[in-house]
């Protein structure tokens, strides 16, 4: 396996990740209207391409040693940030891992990019937003020593649901 950071030559195949593994990961639990009107939005390739010409966001693909896409990494510093409320501090915006990989340690690897990225960029903290309802996320990022100190809301559609603001000091 191996890391590799994207840029935009990548667009295409970061769009397809993205959609599959966040459709993977929430659509049980959503109307499948809000879904497909969630993933337009959020992952056309014009907004992805912006995100990646964005000098404070950085995405990361894990590779299989068949070049296969297993999982990507969204991190965001400074004005890139989803949210102002934390100085000096990296956020992860996206983890995902596509389904036939997870529970292979993948997860942990890229948070490792994450905190590793944070320590060049002189940062002192990570913070991130799980959704309330994800076990996995928040027993996840509990694990590896992230406090909940917050929520705020993400519009799903037509339907507002709660992020929970976790935060560990590095």
């Amino acid at each position: 396996m191996h890391i590799k950071e994207l840029d935009l030559t990548d667009l295409d195949e970061l769009q397809k990740v993205s959609k599959e593994t966040f459709y993977d990961t929430f659509a049980a639990q959503n109307t499948e209207q809000n879904m497909q009107e969630y993933l337009a939005k959020s992952y056309r390739l014009e907004k992805l391409s912006t995100e990646l010409e964005n000098k404070n966001s950085f995405f990361y693909f894990v590779l299989s040693d068949k070049n296969e896409v297993m999982g990507y990494l969204k991190l965001n510093v400074n004005d890139a940030q989803s949210e102002n409320d934390f100085e000096n501090a990296l956020e992860i915006e996206r983890i995902y891992i596509r389904k036939s990989f997870q529970k292979q340690g993948l997860g942990k690897i890229l948070y490792n990019i994450a905190t590793t990225k944070a320590t060049q960029l002189g940062k002192n903290r990570i913070w991130l937003g799980a959704w309330e309802f994800n076990q996995n996320a928040k027993a996840f990022y509990q694990h590896l020593g992230f406090e909940f100190v917050g929520s705020h809301t993400f519009n799903m559609g037509d339907d507002p649901q709660t992020d929970l603001t976790m935060v560990k000091e590095i």
